[in-house]
C-alpha cells in the first residue's frame, strides 16, 4: 500500500489572523505536501491550466475537488475558482485541489502519477 508516514504540521494562519489556509502543510518521505483539513493528500492534475479546471463529470467522482464555499476568499498563493458544473474549487498557485477517491487513510499517496498527469500538491 502507498502510505507515507505524515507529521502533520499546525495550520498556517494567512496574513489576516481569522483567515486560515485552506490547505495543510504535512511532511512524507518524498518532502512536503499540501493535505486537506483531514490528512487526506492534495494533488494537481497536467491537463488543467491556471484557474481552471478540465476534470468534470466521472472524473470528479475519483478525483474529488477541494471545495471552496461562497464565503472563501483568495489568500496568499490560495485563491477560488468558479467551476463550470457551479461548484467553487480551491487553488494552489493557480492549480486547482483534488483529493483520490482511492487514497482511503491520511497520508496515502496511491494518487501520485495516476496516469502520469496526476501529482502530489507540493508547497
Amino acid at each position: 500500500m502507498n502510505r507515507l508516514i505524515l507529521s502533520l504540521c499546525p495550520l498556517i494562519l494567512a496574513a489576516g489572523a481569522a483567515m486560515a489556509d485552506p490547505a495543510l502543510t504535512a511532511q512524507g518521505a518524498g518532502g512536503a505536501l499540501l493535505t486537506d483539513a483531514g490528512g487526506m493528500t492534495l494533488y494537481t492534475f497536467d491537463k488543467d491550466m491556471a484557474g481552471v479546471s478540465s476534470c468534470a463529470g466521472d472524473c470528479v467522482a475519483i478525483w474529488p475537488i477541494l471545495a471552496a464555499t461562497a464565503e472563501d476568499k483568495a489568500e496568499g498563493e490560495y485563491a477560488v475558482i468558479d467551476r463550470t458544473d457551479g461548484a467553487r474549487q480551491w487553488t494552489y498557485k493557480g492549480m486547482p485541489l483534488y483529493t483520490f477517491a482511492k487514497d482511503a487513510a491520511p497520508g496515502d499517496v496511491a494518487g501520485d502519477g495516476v496516469k502520469g498527469v496526476w501529482h502530489i500538491a507540493r508547497p
